[in-house]
């Protein structure tokens, strides 16, 4: 249990362009796992972000898959989660958020709460995952502190309370004052320590008007909002709030710090027939990502496990309780994005990667040997559906196989029509068109491009009675797909049809999300 309780797994989330990734690699600089920050928007070999290490990526400047790290620092472990802040990846994002125990909301002080930033917390809202809001790019123009944590109150109904206070903001911007030290952060990473805030050194290093106008503000705010809660907090109720900035190394070490002081430990997770505990002695843990080609040299495939419980060790033999058969683990590893380490044991909280060729999905259970489903890691039915074109018919066979891989990792579905032998190709977002296309050249030499598909929008249909589900789906074999589980899929013309067709069918069920048995 005491390694169980100095881990801290988290993800940070945000709205594209808030700065997450750029706040990661500060984390982790500052957690001594890198020693270079690789900002996104950089030249060179500093454009090269730990955890943006697809080629894709790197080209575009943003994330588009989620990244583990692993690092230690004061006897902590930290595993941080990177997720994608596009929302047409938001697939990836949700299932990450599945097996974190906290997580930070990065927002940017110019444009405060955005829309991508408001779904991925109604998602931790679900899962009683706790925040910490982050308030980047205090050194740019930005809205007034006030308005912003009134925002975060009123938009996502959280108690707010600050941790640090931006004194000024972009070009009088003097630092971020750290209630709890006393401290005035300097930009560029310095620190100036004080008595308090009545200290007359204060008024000399930053002006004695400044120093008056910040006193009050600082009054205010402390008087205004409430104390630090943690157990409130741990709850979902409550946010600590800090502001500063990433790329001048402004409150990162605070945030750390904030981190191992207040984010919980393991916690329970949801399963059937009963939540598991992080203390239970027997090792349990989900695949919640599985990732192809993180090495295309060796075209491996890893499975990301969130470990719920027990103590795990190298070459112990897990059941794949899907299938009953039982797995042996003999090269498990901790993640620094693409880096890996073998690891020797791994504890509740940690994430490890378990390689494996096709064998493990987006879902999967794993035990000791007792019956269990962790629940709550659905497929989501796409938005977009779209045939796809093969411009070398010579690789029919590879683009199967490509296909195959990326639906495995839960980034796209696969739909094979009941007529007609197209597969169709769903996706939640546009962008993952574009990505699936770079990939399949980048990683499997295949060239091909996307034609419209006759279809819009796909549903998985189920019936209490299975003479009904069989009848719907020999009337309607046209319109009707499976996935690559073989479960019967539905697929609509347009959202009238898919309405018109489920008014007619009630003894059937139209749904948007399904978690494999």
């Amino acid at each position: 249990m005491a390694a169980t309780n100095e881990r801290r797994t988290f993800a940070i989330i945000s709205h594209p362009d808030a700065g997450k990734t750029t706040l990661t690699e500060k984390l982790l600089l500052a957690g001594g796992a890198i020693h270079i920050a690789g900002e996104v928007r950089a030249r060179g070999d500093r454009r090269r972000a730990a955890s943006d290490w697809m080629k894709i990526e790197q080209q575009r400047g943003i994330s588009v898959t989620s990244s583990v790290m692993t690092f230690e620092r004061d006897d902590i472990t930290f595993n941080l989660l990177d997720t994608p802040g596009h929302e047409d990846f938001s697939e990836d994002t949700y299932r990450t958020l599945t097996a974190v125990d906290s997580a930070v909301m990065v927002i940017d002080a110019a444009k405060g709460i955005e829309a991508q930033t408001r779904k991925l917390f109604e998602v931790c809202r679900l899962r009683d995952v706790p925040i910490i809001t982050f308030v980047n790019k205090v050194d740019r123009e930005g809205r007034d502190a006030f308005a912003l944590m009134d925002e975060v109150a009123d938009t996502l109904a959280l108690d707010v309370t600050p941790l640090t206070w931006p004194v000024g903001m972009g070009g009088t911007l003097k630092g971020v004052w750290d209630f709890a030290s006393h401290s005035l952060l300097l930009p560029g990473g310095g620190v100036r320590r004080f008595a308090g805030l009545a200290d007359p050194a204060l008024d000399a290093a930053i002006g004695a008007d400044e120093a008056a106008a910040f006193r009050e503000e600082a009054a205010l705010a402390l008087g205004g909002y409430g104390a630090l809660d943690a157990e409130s907090y741990r709850a979902g109720n409550q946010t600590p709030v800090l502001f500063g900035s990433a790329l001048r190394d402004l409150t990162v070490e605070q945030l750390l710090a904030a981190l191992a002081l207040l984010a919980p430990g393991p916690r329970a997770q949801p399963a059937l027939p009963a939540a598991v505990m992080p203390d239970e002695p027997e090792v349990a843990g989900f695949v919640f990502k599985v990732q192809a080609n993180m090495n295309p040299q060796h075209r491996d495939r890893i499975a990301f496990m969130r470990l719920c419980s027990g103590r795990f060790r190298r070459g112990m033999k897990l059941k794949q309780v899907s299938t009953g058969k039982m797995i042996a683990v003999h090269s498990p590893i901790l993640f620094m994005a693409r880096d890996r380490n073998l690891a020797e044991e791994a504890f509740p909280g940690d994430i490890i990667g378990i390689p494996n060729h096709g064998v493990l999905r987006v879902g999967d259970t794993l035990t000791e040997g007792r019956m269990l489903n962790f629940t709550g890691i659905p497929n989501f039915a796409p938005e977009i559906l779209r045939r796809v074109r093969l411009l070398d018919p010579t690789r029919s066979k590879q683009l199967r196989g490509a296909l195959t891989d990326m639906a495995e990792e839960g980034v796209t579905q696969l739909f094979r029509p009941m007529i007609g032998s197209a597969w169709i190709v769903g996706v939640v977002g546009a962008l993952q068109l574009d990505v699936l296309i770079a990939r399949l050249e980048a990683e499997y030499n295949v060239a091909a491009e996307f034609e419209p598909s006759p279809f819009e929008t796909a549903r998985w249909i189920s019936a209490d009675d299975p003479a009904v589900l069989k009848a719907f789906v020999e009337a309607n074999r046209s319109a009707c797909a499976e996935d690559r589980d073989g479960a019967p899929v539905y697929l609509a013309r347009d959202g009238w049809e898919l309405k018109y067709t489920a008014d007619r069918n009630p003894g059937l069920r139209f749904s948007a999300t399904r978690e494999r048995a």
